[in-house]
């Protein structure tokens, strides 16, 4: 009798959570990040302001990827522009070659590949800091000691990635057009002047407002994403390496999205 009825109860047992159970799990957790990004709304401006501690992680975030922003810049451009000559040489049209670069680099490329590096790199870093601190309980330790853990570690974080990842957008826009610049000069001979005249022409007031939007909504996206994955961490050091991986996959899914409704924007507008 105990065997049959086990029988019977086994297929029960091994069924996952009901379709509503689901939904009703992922209503709970868009309210607890609508609630997360309104915490930070509401404690990110007020005072005491931690000044010092922003500027700290500016640094991790800007100064530590200024090497790999570098290259990635560089490259990027370089290869863009090796890869374009030929189909623009086909129709005698490598002329143009200075303004397609600029303006795939400028309108897309430059805040794209940033924030994708930072994602990867800051985002799993910020994701895995504040997630082994839940998991210690030193962000409990914070509270009960009278200190505001979210203002000190989330609002800062958020707001270095907000500041810093424009910055490194235009700098790698910059290294970008310097790869490229190299490949035109060696192949066309085109002079310094001559190349960032023609970088200049095809854009508008309207192509550095849509990338610095841009620029701006995505450093925003990986620290409220990599916080927010670190502070509900849960299961120990097994749910660190989730808030980190979870911070890389979910800020890039978000990244691509937010790049096809800007641009999508940005077009209504040109």
């Amino acid at each position: 009798m105990d065997s049959a009825k086990s029988l019977q109860e086994s297929p029960n047992e091994k069924k996952g959570p009901s379709i509503r159970q689901r939904l009703a799990d992922t209503f709970a957790t868009l309210y607890k990040i609508n609630n997360f990004i309104l915490r930070f709304f509401k404690e990110a401006f007020l005072p005491p302001f931690e000044l010092k501690e922003v500027m700290r992680q500016c640094y991790e975030t800007g100064v530590r990827s200024f090497t790999l922003i570098t290259f990635t810049g560089f490259v990027t451009g370089l290869i863009f522009t090796k890869q374009s000559r030929p189909s623009l040489l086909s129709f005698g049209a490598q002329s143009w070659l200075p303004s397609l670069v600029s303006i795939a680099i400028m309108r897309a490329l430059a805040p794209l590949i940033t924030a994708l590096i930072a994602a990867g790199k800051v985002g799993s870093s910020i994701g895995a800091e504040i997630g082994s601190m839940r998991v210690t309980e030193q962000i409990d330790a914070m509270e009960v000691s009278g200190t505001k853990p979210f203002k000190f570690l989330v609002c800062t974080r958020v707001l270095a990635t907000t500041l810093t990842i424009p910055i490194l957008a235009t700098y790698t826009g910059f290294i970008a057009l310097v790869g490229g610049y190299l490949n035109v000069a060696t192949n066309e001979g085109t002079s310094w002047a001559s190349f960032w005249e023609q970088v200049f022409e095809p854009l508008t007031f309207i192509d550095f407002i849509a990338s610095l939007a841009k620029a701006i909504v995505f450093g925003f996206t990986i620290g409220i994403v990599g916080c927010y994955q670190g502070y509900y961490s849960t299961k120990g050091t097994e749910g660190v390496g989730k808030a980190a991986n979870g911070a890389v996959v979910t800020a890039m899914f978000l990244v691509f999205v937010e790049e096809i409704l800007i641009v999508q924007i940005a077009g209504w507008f040109r």
